[in-house]
């Protein structure tokens, strides 16, 4: 009962099976958009029931969408790294997007997809490749210092010991990393799923809070030790060490314009740790802070009762506020920021045309949507 919106598996590779769905009007936008979520949790989180589908909402108004549904690896990936991941997984998908359509792409990613998006789209500005017309980030940090309650986890000791374990098995299994998470935030995670599930029968506010354990999946051991000890620990993105091809990765060299959105009461992305992109570009910024939780806060479709944000725009080269004046000068808004991310969508777009092909001769169909990959535990 998720997954529902159609579409077709143009791509697969051992990373991953790119989706792209199908037309929902008559004429769609040149520019599509490209997502990569998490690989930590199935891809469907951004299309779950048609109501609160973020895909089905896209394709509805008009834009043509591609999805990363990611592999769930076992130990014969052991030695995947993060960089395979940026270039045999976010870049190929961003490749095969750009051909089939002929024009360049919206990316965006959520979470750790979206930190690979930032590392991806610093890697293009370096190899001189004008391949993004906007980059939009989903609860995803870029600078960690401050990354939050994860943070508790993180130190030389505690990373040697989880290599171990993960060397020994070749990954982290899915239940290994939603026990981490859950333990963020007892009262959040696991007093209140109680409540709201087992007592209160809402399941669907109760969603945000078990997604993690009901769908995390498995992460190779080298690519999951670089992630942590890389980026958490030496914060070597924000600090410009991050090596790829030789050359290390500087956000300051991201040129396009950026809509960033984070949410309030997030324990894995904080939303002061988002905001920190701001300080390392000086591209236009698009800044986005939902009420709600780190699912709760980004599927947050019109009509979704309950639902508010904040928004302004940092021009390009602009001033940058502290986050706390940033949070009062900006009046909450009620509704859903999909609305007014899609009109930015809209405004950095070409006039619509006819949709593209399905696929193509570099691209053939493969398989229904959602593919055989999802379907991996």
């Amino acid at each position: 009962d998720v997954a529902l919106t159609e579409g077709t598996i143009i791509y697969r590779n051992p990373l991953f099976e790119l989706i792209q769905y199908t037309p929902k009007t008559e004429k769609t936008y040149p520019e599509p958009v490209l997502i990569i979520p998490a690989w930590i949790m199935k891809y469907y989180i951004l299309d779950l029931s048609p109501a609160n589908s973020m895909v089905r909402y896209l394709v509805e108004q008009g834009h043509t969408v591609f999805m990363i549904s990611w592999k769930n690896p076992d130990a014969r990936y052991r030695e995947v790294d993060f960089t395979d991941y940026l270039k045999e997984g976010a870049l190929k998908a961003l490749e095969a997007a750009q051909e089939i359509t002929g024009h360049k792409v919206h990316a965006v990613g959520y979470c750790i997809g979206g930190t690979l998006l930032a590392m991806l789209a610093a890697y293009l500005a370096n190899k001189k490749r004008d391949s993004l017309a906007t980059i939009t980030l989903f609860a995803a940090q870029t600078d960690f210092i401050d990354a939050g309650g994860l943070m508790t986890f993180i130190d030389e000791a505690q990373l040697t010991y989880l290599e171990d374990v993960m060397f020994s098995q070749g990954y982290l299994r899915g239940d290994q990393v939603s026990a981490a998470f859950e333990l963020l935030q007892p009262r959040e995670l696991i007093w209140h799923r109680m409540m709201e599930e087992y007592l209160m029968g809402d399941r669907a506010k109760a969603f945000d809070l078990m997604a993690w354990d009901k769908d995390a999946t498995r992460l190779p051991y080298r690519m999951h030790s670089q992630y942590l000890r890389s980026l958490y620990l030496h914060n070597s993105l924000a600090e410009g060490e991050y090596v790829v091809d030789g050359h290390a990765l500087e956000l300051s060299d991201i040129d396009r314009p950026m809509f960033v959105v984070s949410t309030e009461k997030d324990h894995i992305a904080p939303w002061k740790s988002v905001y920190k992109i701001h300080h390392l570009t000086e591209t236009e910024i698009t800044f986005a802070l939902a009420n709600k939780g780190h699912n709760g806060g980004i599927i947050s479709e019109p009509g979704h009762e309950g639902r508010a944000f904040r928004l302004a725009v940092r021009k390009r080269g602009g001033h940058t506020l502290l986050p706390d004046k940033w949070m009062k000068q900006q009046e909450a808004r009620p509704g859903s920021w999909w609305v007014a991310w899609h009109s930015w969508l809209a405004a950095h777009s070409s006039a619509q045309a006819a949709p593209p092909p399905m696929g193509g001769k570099a691209y053939p169909p493969l398989a229904d949507a959602p593919g055989q990959y999802v379907h991996e535990h």
